[in-house]
Protein backbone atom coordinates (compact mmCIF):
# COMPACT_ATOMS: atom_id res chain seq x y z
CA UNK A 1 0.00 0.00 0.00
CA UNK A 2 1.65 3.37 -1.22
CA UNK A 3 2.05 5.87 1.56
CA UNK A 4 0.58 9.39 -0.22
CA UNK A 5 1.27 11.23 3.00
CA UNK A 6 4.47 13.99 2.51
CA UNK A 7 8.00 12.80 4.06
CA UNK A 8 8.11 16.22 5.54
CA UNK A 9 5.36 17.70 7.22
CA UNK A 10 6.74 21.36 6.93
CA UNK A 11 9.07 22.91 4.57
CA UNK A 12 10.36 26.35 3.89
CA UNK A 13 12.49 27.82 1.31
CA UNK A 14 14.11 30.64 1.32
CA UNK A 15 11.76 32.55 3.59
CA UNK A 16 11.98 35.87 3.76
CA UNK A 17 9.96 38.65 6.23
CA UNK A 18 11.21 42.49 6.70
CA UNK A 19 8.96 44.77 8.08
CA UNK A 20 8.52 48.32 6.93
CA UNK A 21 10.16 50.54 8.60
CA UNK A 22 9.48 54.24 10.49
CA UNK A 23 10.48 57.33 9.96
CA UNK A 24 13.12 56.77 12.34
CA UNK A 25 14.12 53.20 11.59
CA UNK A 26 14.74 51.78 8.52
CA UNK A 27 12.91 48.67 7.15
CA UNK A 28 13.30 45.41 9.89
CA UNK A 29 14.49 41.96 8.47
CA UNK A 30 12.61 39.37 10.79
CA UNK A 31 13.47 36.31 8.76
CA UNK A 32 16.77 36.27 6.72
CA UNK A 33 16.66 32.75 3.96
CA UNK A 34 14.90 30.72 5.95
CA UNK A 35 14.92 27.33 4.90
CA UNK A 36 13.81 24.36 7.37
CA UNK A 37 12.34 20.50 6.79
CA UNK A 38 10.08 19.17 9.64
CA UNK A 39 10.33 15.82 8.95
CA UNK A 40 6.65 13.81 9.66
CA UNK A 41 6.00 12.70 12.64
CA UNK A 42 8.79 14.49 14.79
CA UNK A 43 8.51 16.15 17.76
CA UNK A 44 10.55 19.46 16.39
CA UNK A 45 11.83 22.09 19.01
CA UNK A 46 12.31 25.87 17.45
CA UNK A 47 14.44 28.14 19.74
CA UNK A 48 15.79 31.11 19.85
CA UNK A 49 16.16 34.28 21.62
CA UNK A 50 13.56 37.28 21.84
CA UNK A 51 13.17 38.71 18.72
CA UNK A 52 14.87 36.26 17.39
CA UNK A 53 12.13 35.67 14.32
CA UNK A 54 10.00 32.27 15.80
CA UNK A 55 7.11 33.77 16.50
CA UNK A 56 7.00 35.50 12.39
CA UNK A 57 7.80 32.42 10.83
CA UNK A 58 5.11 30.62 12.80
CA UNK A 59 2.66 33.17 12.43
CA UNK A 60 3.81 32.75 8.62
CA UNK A 61 2.87 29.41 8.88
CA UNK A 62 -0.93 30.16 10.35
CA UNK A 63 -1.45 32.51 7.79
CA UNK A 64 -1.39 35.65 10.04
CA UNK A 65 1.47 37.15 8.43
CA UNK A 66 2.33 37.31 4.55
CA UNK A 67 5.85 36.39 3.60
CA UNK A 68 7.86 38.72 1.80
CA UNK A 69 9.39 36.28 -0.67
CA UNK A 70 10.61 32.51 -0.29
CA UNK A 71 7.88 29.61 -0.02
CA UNK A 72 6.08 27.33 2.55
CA UNK A 73 4.68 24.48 2.58
CA UNK A 74 2.62 22.58 5.40
CA UNK A 75 2.07 18.79 4.63
CA UNK A 76 2.80 19.35 0.73
CA UNK A 77 0.69 22.18 0.59
CA UNK A 78 2.03 25.55 -0.52
CA UNK A 79 0.33 28.01 2.02
CA UNK A 80 -0.68 30.89 -0.41
CA UNK A 81 -1.27 28.27 -3.67
CA UNK A 82 -3.02 26.07 -1.51
CA UNK A 83 -4.09 28.01 0.91
CA UNK A 84 -7.24 26.52 2.39
CA UNK A 85 -5.68 22.74 2.29
CA UNK A 86 -2.95 24.20 3.90
CA UNK A 87 -4.91 25.61 6.99
CA UNK A 88 -6.62 22.82 7.28
CA UNK A 89 -3.57 20.88 7.80
CA UNK A 90 -2.04 22.79 10.97
CA UNK A 91 -3.46 23.58 14.04
CA UNK A 92 -1.69 26.63 15.92
CA UNK A 93 -1.44 27.04 20.10
CA UNK A 94 -0.43 30.89 20.54
CA UNK A 95 1.28 32.61 23.61
CA UNK A 96 -1.45 34.88 23.98
CA UNK A 97 -4.62 33.74 25.31
CA UNK A 98 -7.21 34.45 23.15
CA UNK A 99 -10.55 33.34 24.44
CA UNK A 100 -13.79 34.64 24.68
CA UNK A 101 -14.61 34.88 28.14
CA UNK A 102 -17.88 34.62 28.06
CA UNK A 103 -18.38 31.13 25.76
CA UNK A 104 -17.60 28.24 27.48
CA UNK A 105 -15.06 25.34 26.48
CA UNK A 106 -17.95 23.17 24.75
CA UNK A 107 -18.95 26.34 22.75
CA UNK A 108 -15.72 27.23 21.72
CA UNK A 109 -14.73 24.04 20.93
CA UNK A 110 -18.24 23.36 18.37
CA UNK A 111 -17.37 26.85 17.06
CA UNK A 112 -14.04 26.58 16.36
CA UNK A 113 -15.06 22.88 14.82
CA UNK A 114 -17.36 24.68 12.97
CA UNK A 115 -15.14 27.59 11.71
CA UNK A 116 -13.20 24.38 9.82
CA UNK A 117 -16.30 22.78 8.48
CA UNK A 118 -16.26 18.90 10.43
CA UNK A 119 -20.15 18.15 10.56
CA UNK A 120 -21.64 18.24 13.74
CA UNK A 121 -21.36 13.84 13.65
CA UNK A 122 -17.97 13.65 13.17
CA UNK A 123 -16.90 16.26 16.14
CA UNK A 124 -14.83 15.02 19.12
CA UNK A 125 -15.77 18.01 21.60
CA UNK A 126 -16.07 16.29 24.78
CA UNK A 127 -13.27 13.62 23.64
CA UNK A 128 -10.68 16.15 23.30
CA UNK A 129 -12.40 18.37 26.41
CA UNK A 130 -11.36 14.95 28.53
CA UNK A 131 -8.23 14.71 27.00
CA UNK A 132 -6.73 18.11 28.36
CA UNK A 133 -8.48 17.35 31.50
CA UNK A 134 -11.74 20.03 31.21
CA UNK A 135 -14.55 17.66 31.22
CA UNK A 136 -15.91 19.13 34.76
CA UNK A 137 -15.78 22.67 33.01
CA UNK A 138 -17.37 22.13 29.82
CA UNK A 139 -19.98 24.22 30.46
CA UNK A 140 -18.33 26.83 32.77
CA UNK A 141 -17.58 30.41 31.43
CA UNK A 142 -13.84 30.61 29.89
CA UNK A 143 -13.45 33.95 32.10
CA UNK A 144 -13.91 31.05 35.22
CA UNK A 145 -11.07 29.20 34.05
CA UNK A 146 -7.34 29.44 35.56
CA UNK A 147 -4.70 30.49 33.57
CA UNK A 148 -3.46 27.25 32.97
CA UNK A 149 -7.23 25.71 32.03
CA UNK A 150 -7.34 28.44 29.42
CA UNK A 151 -3.84 27.51 27.90
CA UNK A 152 -4.94 23.54 28.02
CA UNK A 153 -8.20 25.08 26.17
CA UNK A 154 -5.81 26.70 23.88
CA UNK A 155 -4.69 23.21 23.06
CA UNK A 156 -7.92 21.63 22.42
CA UNK A 157 -9.38 24.45 19.88
CA UNK A 158 -6.14 23.88 17.61
CA UNK A 159 -7.16 19.96 17.73
CA UNK A 160 -10.51 20.28 16.80
CA UNK A 161 -10.10 19.71 13.13
CA UNK A 162 -7.25 16.87 13.60
CA UNK A 163 -4.41 18.29 11.65
CA UNK A 164 -1.50 16.06 11.38
CA UNK A 165 0.40 19.20 12.50
CA UNK A 166 0.40 20.83 15.57
CA UNK A 167 2.36 24.20 16.40
CA UNK A 168 2.95 24.99 20.07
CA UNK A 169 4.03 28.47 20.72
CA UNK A 170 5.30 28.93 24.14
CA UNK A 171 2.31 26.44 25.22
CA UNK A 172 3.54 26.19 28.91
CA UNK A 173 4.22 29.54 30.19
CA UNK A 174 2.07 30.51 33.10
CA UNK A 175 1.27 26.67 33.95
CA UNK A 176 2.11 25.22 36.66
CA UNK A 177 4.20 22.12 37.14
CA UNK A 178 1.19 19.49 37.60
CA UNK A 179 -0.74 21.06 34.86
CA UNK A 180 2.47 21.34 32.26
CA UNK A 181 2.98 17.43 33.19
CA UNK A 182 -0.53 16.60 31.79
CA UNK A 183 0.02 19.09 28.95
CA UNK A 184 3.42 17.53 27.95
CA UNK A 185 1.37 13.54 28.40
CA UNK A 186 -1.44 14.91 26.09
CA UNK A 187 1.04 16.18 23.07
CA UNK A 188 2.92 13.29 23.82
CA UNK A 189 0.12 10.60 23.18
CA UNK A 190 -0.73 12.85 19.70
CA UNK A 191 3.02 12.47 18.59
CA UNK A 192 3.16 9.11 19.58
CA UNK A 193 -0.08 8.40 17.19
CA UNK A 194 1.40 10.15 14.17
CA UNK A 195 0.94 14.23 14.83
CA UNK A 196 3.54 16.37 13.72
CA UNK A 197 4.20 18.42 16.46
CA UNK A 198 6.13 21.81 16.30
CA UNK A 199 7.46 23.72 20.09
CA UNK A 200 8.96 26.89 20.63
CA UNK A 201 9.19 27.40 24.04
CA UNK A 202 11.86 29.24 26.75
CA UNK A 203 12.25 26.35 28.41
CA UNK A 204 15.41 24.82 27.33
CA UNK A 205 15.32 21.98 29.33
CA UNK A 206 11.85 20.65 28.22
CA UNK A 207 13.04 21.26 24.71
CA UNK A 208 15.46 18.98 26.11
CA UNK A 209 13.70 16.60 26.86
CA UNK A 210 10.58 16.35 24.84
CA UNK A 211 11.90 16.93 20.53
CA UNK A 212 14.03 14.48 18.36
CA UNK A 213 15.12 17.14 16.47
CA UNK A 214 15.87 20.93 17.12
CA UNK A 215 16.23 24.51 15.29
CA UNK A 216 17.58 27.59 16.39
CA UNK A 217 17.55 30.85 14.74
CA UNK A 218 19.13 34.02 15.91
CA UNK A 219 18.51 37.44 14.64
CA UNK A 220 16.24 35.96 11.78
CA UNK A 221 18.89 33.50 10.59
CA UNK A 222 18.81 29.50 10.91
CA UNK A 223 21.87 29.08 12.24
CA UNK A 224 21.77 25.24 13.50
CA UNK A 225 18.93 22.73 12.47
CA UNK A 226 19.94 18.99 13.24
CA UNK A 227 18.82 16.01 15.38
CA UNK A 228 18.76 16.61 19.00
CA UNK A 229 21.86 13.96 19.78
CA UNK A 230 23.79 15.01 16.69
CA UNK A 231 23.21 19.14 18.38
CA UNK A 232 24.26 17.73 21.72
CA UNK A 233 27.85 15.93 20.78
CA UNK A 234 28.80 19.91 18.92
CA UNK A 235 29.98 21.36 22.44
CA UNK A 236 32.54 18.47 23.22
CA UNK A 237 32.76 19.17 27.02
CA UNK A 238 32.27 17.22 30.43
CA UNK A 239 32.55 17.84 34.22
CA UNK A 240 33.72 15.29 36.47
CA UNK A 241 33.46 16.04 39.87
CA UNK A 242 35.00 13.70 42.61
CA UNK A 243 34.85 14.38 46.21
CA UNK A 244 37.92 13.16 48.36
CA UNK A 245 38.44 11.58 52.25
CA UNK A 246 40.93 14.29 53.12
CA UNK A 247 41.51 17.66 52.69
CA UNK A 248 44.15 18.97 50.08
CA UNK A 249 46.51 22.21 50.35
CA UNK A 250 47.12 21.92 46.60
CA UNK A 251 46.46 19.88 43.44
CA UNK A 252 49.14 16.65 43.05
CA UNK A 253 51.10 17.14 40.40
CA UNK A 254 50.22 14.07 38.52
CA UNK A 255 47.04 15.80 37.54
CA UNK A 256 47.90 19.02 36.22
CA UNK A 257 47.56 16.98 32.68
CA UNK A 258 43.83 17.46 32.84
CA UNK A 259 42.13 21.05 33.02
CA UNK A 260 40.72 20.85 37.20
CA UNK A 261 40.16 23.03 40.01
CA UNK A 262 39.92 22.54 43.72
CA UNK A 263 37.09 24.10 44.07
CA UNK A 264 36.61 22.71 48.03
CA UNK A 265 39.39 21.17 50.45
CA UNK A 266 37.95 17.81 49.78
CA UNK A 267 36.41 18.66 46.20
CA UNK A 268 38.74 18.63 42.51
CA UNK A 269 36.12 19.56 39.52
CA UNK A 270 37.82 18.11 36.00
CA UNK A 271 36.23 19.50 32.66
CA UNK A 272 37.47 17.62 29.58
CA UNK A 273 36.81 17.25 25.92
CA UNK A 274 34.97 13.39 25.72
CA UNK A 275 36.84 13.57 22.15
CA UNK A 276 40.15 13.02 23.76
CA UNK A 277 39.95 12.37 27.04
CA UNK A 278 37.53 9.99 29.28
CA UNK A 279 36.79 9.57 33.10
CA UNK A 280 38.82 6.12 33.22
CA UNK A 281 41.65 8.33 32.66
CA UNK A 282 41.43 10.80 35.37
CA UNK A 283 40.05 8.36 37.53
CA UNK A 284 43.17 6.14 37.31
CA UNK A 285 45.25 9.43 37.57
CA UNK A 286 43.91 10.21 40.62
CA UNK A 287 43.81 6.46 42.34
CA UNK A 288 47.75 6.74 41.29
CA UNK A 289 48.20 10.30 42.99
CA UNK A 290 47.18 8.65 46.29
CA UNK A 291 44.02 9.67 46.48
CA UNK A 292 40.85 7.89 47.73
CA UNK A 293 37.60 9.13 46.18
CA UNK A 294 34.20 9.17 48.39
CA UNK A 295 31.72 10.55 45.97
CA UNK A 296 31.48 10.99 42.45
CA UNK A 297 29.14 13.25 40.27
CA UNK A 298 28.90 13.76 36.20
CA UNK A 299 27.51 16.69 33.95
CA UNK A 300 27.42 16.60 29.71
CA UNK A 301 26.81 19.39 28.17
CA UNK A 302 23.27 20.79 28.41
CA UNK A 303 20.74 21.82 25.51
CA UNK A 304 21.56 25.52 27.12
CA UNK A 305 25.33 25.13 26.94
CA UNK A 306 24.80 24.58 23.45
CA UNK A 307 22.19 27.26 22.87
CA UNK A 308 24.31 29.90 24.50
CA UNK A 309 27.38 28.59 22.99
CA UNK A 310 25.71 29.06 19.51
CA UNK A 311 23.90 32.79 20.07
CA UNK A 312 26.27 34.48 22.14
CA UNK A 313 27.86 35.68 19.22
CA UNK A 314 25.30 37.59 18.12
CA UNK A 315 24.70 40.95 19.36
CA UNK A 316 21.75 40.27 22.07
CA UNK A 317 19.72 43.09 21.66
CA UNK A 318 19.03 43.54 18.03
CA UNK A 319 15.64 43.15 16.96
CA UNK A 320 13.95 42.83 20.03
CA UNK A 321 10.40 44.28 19.06
CA UNK A 322 10.50 41.93 15.06
CA UNK A 323 8.17 39.62 16.85
CA UNK A 324 5.96 42.56 18.65
CA UNK A 325 5.72 43.82 15.13
CA UNK A 326 5.06 39.88 13.47
CA UNK A 327 1.94 39.59 16.13
CA UNK A 328 0.27 43.37 15.10
CA UNK A 329 0.49 42.89 11.32
CA UNK A 330 -0.96 40.60 9.03
CA UNK A 331 0.20 42.25 5.56
CA UNK A 332 3.84 43.77 6.66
Amino acid sequence: MNDDRPVNAVETTGLCKTYAGTSRQGPKLALDNISLEIPRGSFFGLLGPNGAGKSTLINILAGLVTRTSGSARIWGYDIEAEMRAARRSIGVVPQELNIDPFFTPRESLDLQAGLYGVPKAARRTMEILEAVGLTDKADAYARTLSGGMRRRLLVAKAMVHSPPVLVLDEPSAGVDVDLRRQLWSYVRELNAKGTTVLLTTHYLEEAQELCDQIAIINHGKLIACEAKTSLMQRLDAKEITLTLDRDLAAIPEQLNQFRVELTAPRRLRFSYPPSKNNSGEILAAVHNAGLTITELDTREAELEDIFISLTSASDAGSGDDLETAGKSSKTG
